[in-house]
């Protein structure tokens, strides 16, 4: 009788073995410099992201360019059924992957696949067209990019950004897929335009930013973005810088946007909002070195929020970069005026608690168990410029692109 641990050489890395090609053309089925691979596989298969019961196993999952149509196919040199006869059964990793797709979306035929690539061609973008931008690539062709606003009034629109969004689980951390038949999502996609061998403008799919539209009282919305996905092939390119600041032009003109928040973000998002939002308040009265050096104010969180929808907290931050921005940290009494600034928002919490606990203990209540939690002076500074010393790491990034920009 054959025993799983024989086969422990069949535990394949799931990341290693699923690749991903966007395909324009059947000549690009060919052409490995397309594929790439999931930066994570634990929503698919599992927190080992493992695949069991293969050698040579190679999964590919294949989207038209532009339309998205999907092929899920597996190839393999030898299966544990055949190797125990039987008697151990491989994942079916079809199955697997087909349960986290919409119902019918995706095809293991790839005849069935290539009839939907002949009719990609008369795909267009979805919605109304807010913007267009030339990039250069690394190999100094230029690039065409247009970024376009949809929502949910365009039913053949929710179909194809179903598919769209099954990228979430490969390349975004404790994703999941929104739901599309909720009104109150607000979509931005980007597209780029380019020539196919017999010089027709094509449209192929790059990424996309969804954003919900929280109710304020008594007659407002509150944007909130949701997620963004720049596909991998179109990274290191700004778009997503280009997305965020569409985004915020979008809303701008619309008078019951109180401001844009952001929901859960990732340190690189932080970071990429952290620099448009500098660089467009770079430009404002408030944010002027003369000004930002009397230290943050609510002229800036008024200015910025009139101007760019910024909810005070962004505002803060903006301020602390910009304020590094105009800082000599080889004047020493610049540099001391600055870090203790941020010091002291960093520490804001901290004095709450304390507060907190004197104020319990004038009315006699039992704090030793609040006070057990909290650091001890010593503990309290060491952790404090651990603190600030990663924020100012952060801000040096964002201060370098701004001076290079």
């Amino acid at each position: 009788m054959a025993h799983i641990q024989e086969y422990q050489d069949l535990v394949l890395d799931a990341v290693e073995v699923v690749e991903f090609k966007l395909i324009r053309s059947k000549s690009d089925l060919e052409k490995e410099e397309l594929a790439f691979h999931p930066l994570m596989a634990h929503q698919i298969f599992g927190e080992s992201e493992s695949i069991f019961g293969y050698q040579g196993l190679k999964v590919s999952i294949l989207y038209t360019a532009g339309p998205l149509h999907i092929y899920l196919g597996v190839n393999y040199d030898r299966k544990v059924d055949e190797l125990s006869k039987g008697e151990i059964k491989a994942d079916d990793v079809v199955a697997t992957i087909a349960e986290k797709l919409p119902d019918g979306c995706y095809f293991v035929n790839m005849d069935e696949f290539l009839k939907t690539l002949d009719k990609a061609d008369k795909f267009q973008p979805f919605g109304e067209k807010l913007a267009e931008s030339k990039h250069t690539d690394d190999e100094g062709n230029e690039r065409h990019f247009e970024i376009y606003h949809c929502n949910y009034k365009y039913p053949s629109f929710l179909k194809f950004f179903s598919r769209l969004q099954t990228f979430v689980l490969w390349f975004v951390d404790a994703a999941s897929y929104i739901d599309v038949d909720d009104p109150q999502w607000s979509y931005f996609i980007c597209y780029e335009k380019y020539k196919n061998e017999n010089g027709e403008e094509l449209f192929a799919t790059v990424g996309y930013t969804t954003i919900y539209e929280y109710y304020a009282y008594p007659q407002h919305i509150r944007p909130r973005i949701s997620q963004m996905l720049i596909l991998p092939p179109f990274q290191k390119l700004g778009i997503g810088t280009k997305m965020v600041e569409n985004i915020y032009k979008f809303y701008h003109s619309q008078k019951n946007v109180i401001d844009i928040t952001v929901e859960d973000p990732s340190d690189d998002f932080q970071r990429m909002r952290n620099f448009v939002d500098s660089r467009l308040c770079m430009k404002l009265k408030s944010f002027q070195r003369d000004e930002i050096k009397k230290g943050f104010n609510k002229e800036m969180i008024k200015e910025a929020r009139e101007t760019y929808k910024l909810n005070p907290r962004q505002c803060r931050k903006v301020y602390e970069i910009l304020r590094f921005y105009h800082t000599n940290i080889h004047d020493k009494d610049d540099y001391t005026a600055y870090r203790l600034d941020v010091k002291k928002r960093l520490n804001a919490v901290y004095h709450k608690q304390l507060s907190d606990i004197k104020k319990m203990e004038k009315a006699k209540m039992d704090t030793e168990w609040l006070r057990a939690r909290l650091p001890n002076l010593k503990q309290r500074i060491e952790q404090l410029q651990e603190e600030y010393e990663q924020v100012e790491k952060d801000y040096k990034q964002i201060i370098q692109k701004l001076r290079d920009v």
